[in-house]
Formats: structure tokens, C-alpha cells, sequence
């Protein structure tokens, strides 16, 4: 039951009609979790906070950074290198003491998702990477839990509904819209690729606004349905989406019957994955003996932030300039994270290169391990 103090609190949407005081005691009762605290977290969560959801789940394992807050709203300047997690719970309480909160710090994977999702009504994901991204998908399927899902890039986002049940039956899922993931050096995150500041926000707000109408069961929901919203031109979209006879998930005949290696699926096969690897401290040693050449496939914006003196080929150019890359000693290939550096010698060895590195965790991970003065962004 509603309390004097929740009709006073939540007055200006019980009034609605087509909400109502039905409305409010389903969110009460609602349990909601949110994946990822940053920038489309931020929004989600103190929204479903202020609606008043009864519950919300936070999975959230990274820390506070300078670069998160130029668009991260629940964090401020002197929580930087705190935990994410706990200063985002210890705002939120604030906001509204009557939602309760549990807390995940830990990085979502196969081995716990399942374990996570359990007890949930909604899962939201605000995450930025496409193994979370199908691993959420595929954990909701399985759980039965219907999935608001979000997406940001520089001006652009997207906003649907996945695995929701509708009058003709259970919606289309992450799978029916993307099949099969894109290279990895195409879907760069927002480290990488850059986003402008208020666009969390506005995808964030109407990634709420999904999670409210689906707990209150009101309106339509997204669920077959894409938006995309482009915030340099102020254009939408909005794209049918369909379920898939193939989908290997939820299709006549699915191969996934339980979480998979989302990391290996994401890079395209596992074999990919056994491309040789050198550790930041490994790199440290080589560099110091002078045993190594240094190749870095960022963009020159992002090689004048921070760099280790590598020799810069943008990946898009790695190709053509190949004949500039020795053959004759061992080359270690980086970027920010180690995906397009991986990418490159992908590249690379289809014209005969058998002596190439990569470094484990590129240049974000040096900073961490080695030289916490380099620059981040």
C-alpha cells in the first residue's frame, strides 16, 4: 500500500490517469537491475530512484575518474579513484530513502549473470561493450525477464525493448537486430570514439522512461522496435525490428541453451584469441634492454594525449603502410585497450608478418601498472 507520505512525494505522476495510484504500488513492488553506473547509468538510475522503484540492483566494479565526469552526473571532483558502486548507492539513498539498494561490484560474466539477474523484474543495460551487451541479452532470455537496452556513440543513440512479453507473444531480442557481432575496431567504445556530453542523458531519460512504462504497464513499450535519436541534426528513427527464424537464442532451432565465452563470440572465433601477448611489465623490461619495436595504431589525436614513443600507424592505415613495419625483430603492436592493436596484426599477418605482439591491455593498462603520470582520456 501507498503511504501518506508516497502520495505526496509521487503526487505529480499518481495523477496521471493513465498511471494512477496502480501505477506507483507496481513500482514499489518492482525490482530493477541496472547495469553499469556511468553515463547511461547515471541517468536511469537516479530516475527510477526519484519514480520511486522499490528495489534496484547496481552492477558496478570500476572507479571514479576524471574523464567520467563530464557526463557521469551522480559523481563529483573529490570522489575520483573512489568506488563507482558506493558513491553512486550513497547519492542515490539520499535522493530516496525508500528504495532499497544491493550493490555488485564485480564485472558481469558467464560464470555470475545468472546468479545476478535472479529475483529481478527488469533488466536495464547500460553497459558499453557488446560481450556484456549479448551476455545481458542472453542471461534475460533465459531468466524470462524482459531487457531495456540503450546505446550511445559521439552525436548518436539507441533505445529498445528486448525479451519482453507481448500480445503476439514473447519480443524480439538483442539477437534478432544484431546477429552476429561487427569487428571489434568498429564499434569502439566511448573511450575511444568520444561522446558528447549530454547525450547519456538524454538516451539514459528515455531508457527510464521504457523501465516505468514496463513495471506500470502502460503505453507501448520499444519491444520490436528501434529508436535512434541524432543529436547533431536532431533526427529520429525508428526501425522495426523483427524476430529471426535463426536466431541461435530464440529461433526454431537454437544451438544456446546456456551462457557461452562472450568474449572469444565478440572477437569473432576463439582462435583469434591466441595471438601472442606481452604484458605491460614484460614491455617494460624489453623497452629497457632495447629489445623491441614499438608500433601504435591510435589516432594522432589520441597519440599526442599520451604515448610511449612508438612509432604511430592509424589502423586504417596499417595496411598500406606495411612496408614500414620491420620484419627482422620482434614488434609490439598497441592502441588504447588492445583491441585495434589486435586488429592489426590480424591484418598484418595475412601479408606474411610472424612477428608481431600484442599488448595485453594497450596503453590504458601502462598507465595503470607502470606510469600512473600518462595522461588518461
Amino acid at each position: 500500500m501507498l503511504t501518506k507520505q508516497d502520495y505526496q512525494r509521487y503526487h505529480r505522476q499518481i495523477i496521471i490517469p493513465e498511471f494512477g495510484e496502480e501505477g506507483q504500488q507496481k513500482l514499489k513492488k518492482a525490482a530493477v537491475l541496472v547495469i553499469g553506473a556511468g553515463g547511461l547509468g547515471a541517468p536511469i538510475l537516479q530516475y527510477l530512484t526519484a519514480a520511486g522503484v522499490g528495489k534496484i540492483g547496481i552492477v558496478e566494479f570500476d572507479e571514479v575518474s576524471l574523464s567520467n565526469l563530464q557526463r557521469q552526473v551522480l559523481f563529483e571532483v573529490e570522489q575520483v579513484g573512489s568506488s563507482k558502486g558506493q558513491k553512486a548507492k550513497e547519492k542515490l539513498v539520499k535522493l530516496n530513502p525508500d528504495t532499497s539498494f544491493e550493490l555488485f561490484e564485480a564485472s558481469i560474466n558467464a560464470s555470475n549473470a545468472m546468479a545476478i539477474l535472479k529475483g529481478y523484474d527488469l533488466v536495464i543495460d547500460g553497459s558499453d561493450n557488446l560481450a556484456t551487451r549479448y551476455l545481458v541479452n542472453d542471461a534475460s532470455y533465459f531468466h524470462r525477464i524482459p531487457l531495456v537496452y540503450g546505446a550511445i556513440f559521439r552525436f548518436e543513440g539507441q533505445v529498445s525493448v528486448f525479451n519482453a512479453e507481448t500480445k503476439e507473444g514473447r519480443g524480439p531480442n538483442y539477437r534478432d537486430l544484431f546477429p552476429t557481432p561487427p569487428p571489434p575496431e568498429m564499434v569502439p567504445s566511448c573511450s575511444e570514439g568520444g561522446v558528447l556530453g549530454v547525450l547519456p542523458g538524454i538516451i539514459g531519460s528515455m531508457m527510464a522512461n521504457e523501465a516505468i512504462k514496463l513495471i506500470a504497464e502502460i503505453g507501448e513499450s520499444l519491444s520490436g522496435r528501434l529508436f535512434v535519436f541524432d543529436g547533431l541534426d536532431f533526427t529520429t528513427h525508428t526501425l522495426k525490428v523483427e524476430r529471426q527464424k535463426n536466431n541461435p537464442l530464440s529461433g526454431d532451432n537454437p544451438s544456446i541453451h546456456e551462457l557461452i565465452d562472450y568474449e572469444a563470440f565478440c572477437m569473432g572465433n576463439i582462435e583469434k584469441r591466441k595471438i601472442k601477448e606481452v604484458s605491460v611489465a614484460e614491455l617494460n623490461k624489453k623497452m629497457t634492454e632495447n629489445a623491441v619495436w614499438l608500433l601504435d595504431v591510435r589516432e594522432d589525436y589520441e597519440y599526442q594525449i599520451a604515448n610511449l614513443g612508438a612509432t604511430l600507424i592509424p589502423l586504417n592505415k596499417v595496411k598500406s603502410s606495411a612496408s614500414e613495419i620491420p620484419t627482422d625483430r620482434e614488434v609490439v603492436v598497441m592502441c588504447k585497450v588492445g583491441g585495434r592493436s589486435q586488429k592489426a596484426i590480424e591484418i598484418l599477418q595475412a601479408q606474411g608478418f610472424t612477428n608481431l605482439v600484442n599488448l595485453k591491455g594497450g596503453i590504458e593498462a601502462w598507465r595503470n601498472e607502470i606510469d600512473p603520470s600518462l595522461p588518461a582520456y
